[in-house]
């Protein structure tokens, strides 16, 4: 089927389009971009009048939680959730069980996204044997196998050794390794950011040093291989400090933070609401400044979800015993057009972190509108207002701090290799 997707305002990174366009989308691929009028007709068209048209939005850091895990999330649900979201690729992090450490996992993954999946899913595989940080996986055969990328995600890969020879071998192979960067020893028993707010509310602390030390680290690493490698979830100004003298080197090191790094401070938790509980933790106003500046300056290249959904009984427990993590698909791109009403980013940048960049990284040729790519869009009303609300989330997470917020940008459609998903 041919459609048209017409009267709709373009923004398009990889062609530098950001204006007035009709998009042709022939079968699965998109055939073109036209002056408005001038596409040629078609089977269905799809009005897009006060909306901006965009690249389907590329997630690389998401929690699917299958295998083992499905309580929390499915491939199902949370495919689903990531199209209602605007989201059309989404890469899975390997902490399921078993961990995605072997060929068998990932073809798993795979096969169940090919028949179960709403959209394109593309396997992160584990770094370590169970993430155990004592052996190096079979990195090339996972890769052989369908993954796009490296990591121990949920856990940092401790042993420096261990992270200096899969850092090598990503030179080799042309893939980057993601690390959490955590010091667990710095971080044991911490629930929120340590300082003022944690000493007031009586929990303890995680102090920015537990993410500090790893960043020095890994990019110290990355210097001495020549590798690849991308920090998951940038959350304090040490850290964009650290990442910014390091790309001024020359450095081949890339970055990512989450909506809730930039739009809420550690001052949220004196709510006691386990929803404000993810690692690394929220953290100060002033790394939130440091996080707005560093995305402002290109220091932080992608803008990710870590979308972490779990049971309502894994957050229904006192703080301290709560699990971490947010759900976050589903309000990613509306609490990121925060961005653009705040002056940080313009909307065709805001629009790069979360599509050709986070593409590029990974290699997976998603994330432009270019004639002959995937027909992946997002139709996108943003001025329209809405109000989160998590009971209808499509995830099976309805773990958000977000929940009564009025924010706006409503997804209105979101095609998927020429499936069309309308919302509103």
């Amino acid at each position: 089927m041919n459609i048209l997707i017409k009267n709709g305002h373009v923004i398009d990174p990889s062609q530098n389009v950001d204006g007035p366009r009709d998009l042709l989308i022939k079968g699965r691929k998109i055939q073109g971009l036209y002056p408005r009028g001038k596409a040629p007709r078609t089977d269905r068209v799809i009005d897009a009048s006060d909306c901006i048209v965009i690249p389907g939005l590329v997630d690389l850091h998401t929690h699917l939680r299958e295998p083992g895990f499905e309580y929390k999330e499915t491939i199902r649900t949370g495919t689903l959730a990531a199209v209602r979201g605007g989201f059309t690729s989404v890469c899975p992090m390997p902490n399921t069980n078993p961990v995605n450490d072997s060929i068998t996992v990932t073809e798993f993954i795979l096969e169940k996204s090919s028949s179960e999946g709403a959209c394109a899913v593309f396997p992160i595989g584990a770094v370590t044997r169970g993430q155990k940080s004592e052996e190096l996986t079979e990195l090339q055969a996972l890769m052989n196998a369908g993954c796009v990328a490296f990591s121990d995600d949920g856990r940092p890969v401790t042993n420096s050794l261990i992270m200096r020879r899969a850092l090598e071998y990503s030179k080799i192979f042309n893939v980057p390794v993601i690390d959490h960067c955590e010091d667990i020893k710095l971080s044991e028993g911490g629930v929120m950011n340590e300082g003022l707010v944690s000493t007031i509310v009586g929990l303890r602390g995680i102090p920015k040093a537990a993410e500090e030390t790893m960043v020095a680290r890994d990019i110290s690493l990355c210097e001495l291989t020549g590798g690849r490698l991308h920090i998951a979830h940038v959350s304090t100004a040490g850290s964009v400090k650290m990442l910014r003298d390091a790309k001024s080197r020359g450095i081949n090191v890339s970055a990512e933070t989450c909506p809730h790094y930039f739009s809420l401070t550690d001052e949220a938790v004196i709510s006691y609401d386990t929803n404000l509980k993810v690692n690394p933790p929220i953290r100060t106003a002033a790394d939130v400044a440091a996080i707005k500046e560093g995305l402002k300056d290109g220091t932080i290249d992608v803008i990710a979800t870590d979308h972490a959904p779990h049971h309502i009984d894994d957050k229904n427990k006192e703080f301290d015993a709560a699990a971490f993590g947010i759900s976050g698909l589903e309000t990613a791109f509306a609490l990121s057009l925060q961005l653009v009403d705040q002056g940080v980013l313009g909307l065709s940048d805001l629009v790069a972190k979360m599509t050709l960049i986070p593409s590029r990284i990974l290699g997976i040729g998603k994330g432009t509108l270019a004639a002959d790519a995937d027909a992946d869009v997002a139709i996108i009303n943003r001025d329209k207002q809405f109000i989160v609300d998590t009971a209808s989330f499509l995830s099976k997470g309805k773990n958000s701090p977000f929940n009564r917020w009025t924010l706006k940008g409503t997804v209105e459609t979101t095609v998927v290799m020429g499936k069309v998903y309308e919302w509103n």
